[in-house]
């Protein structure tokens, strides 16, 4: 009987606990609500202000991301502290400050990795849908984030590279300046006028749509081949201009500087293979017979 006693008394006493504790509680969640959806608000303009001021919209993104993930801390922690459990906040603070090291420990790759993004994101080395080469991936910038960063590559391939191995390794960006450099290789007959082959293949080089007028195509002896003198051009393009792909400005090279070549009666022949012979009896013996 005692026990049964006991028990309603403590169903009641923890009952009337919680009916004390339902305002608190309540003011608790309007509070994280009101709190989420004020710093939402300021994140929001912060954001757009920075963006306006901003030459890189990877940054922007970035600190949107930390923001929004600091907010939610900060919330849960104001709302411990008016629900009456200060103490788990500050706890878990003090937790958090020593679980750090321990965890830093075990993942240490994570912690880099974060640290790796948020210099990326202040420095600057790359924008979106920038063209990049970096750890062996070669492909445009899709997006930066806290862990790591988001390229596709031109076979449609999309590489989640770790912030930590961009800023580790050499970051090739093939068009931050807007300019990037092609080249093409042809090979003309030894007894051709090689300055005449130059002089066509420059001539049409700067009549390709996509070809950039600033820096002026060049053509130059590559090297000397087994039956061909090869000549190598070089021009740039503009990555800026979407109206025309590096892929067709090449090929439209191609094809004029070959029509053209041909057309001015220059060879180009394939190459020669010379095969030697050092036996005494014949490579290939061939009999007739009468019939």
């Amino acid at each position: 009987m005692n026990i049964t006693e006991d028990l309603q008394n403590n169903i009641l006493d923890y009952y009337d606990h919680f009916i004390a504790f339902i305002p608190r509680l309540t003011f608790g969640i309007l509070t994280l609500l009101i709190f989420l959806l004020v710093a939402k608000i300021i994140r929001k303009k912060s954001i757009q202000f920075i963006q306006e001021k901003a030459e890189n919209p990877l940054m922007v993104q970035f600190l949107n991301n930390f923001f929004a993930i600091l907010n939610v801390v900060l919330g849960t922690l104001l709302f411990l502290y008016i629900i009456g459990l200060s103490g788990l906040a500050a706890s878990l603070l003090g937790a958090a400050s020593i679980s750090a090291i321990v965890i830093g420990f075990a993942f240490r790759d994570i912690g880099e990795n974060f640290i790796a993004g948020v210099i990326l994101a202040f420095n600057s080395p790359f924008r979106i849908k920038d063209y990049v080469t970096t750890a062996n991936v070669e492909g445009t910038i899709v997006a930066l984030r806290l862990r790591d960063t988001h390229i596709k590559t031109s076979d449609g391939k999309d590489v989640y590279v770790p912030n930590a191995n961009i800023l580790k390794n050499p970051l090739f960006n093939n068009t931050i300046d807007g300019f990037l450099r092609k080249s093409f290789r042809i090979g003309v007959d030894y007894a051709a006028d090689v300055n005449r082959a130059q002089e066509i293949i420059l001539k049409n080089l700067k009549n390709i749509k996509g070809v950039q007028d600033e820096k002026s195509p060049q053509t130059f002896i590559q090297s000397l081949g087994s039956s061909t003198i090869n000549i190598e051009a070089r021009y740039w393009i503009n990555t800026f201009d979407n109206s025309i792909s590096s892929l067709d400005v090449q090929s439209n090279a191609f094809k004029t500087c070959l029509q053209e070549l041909e057309k001015a009666g220059i060879q180009m022949p394939g190459d020669i293979l010379e095969l030697k012979n050092y036996n005494t009896e014949p490579l290939l013996s061939i009999s007739y017979s009468n019939n």
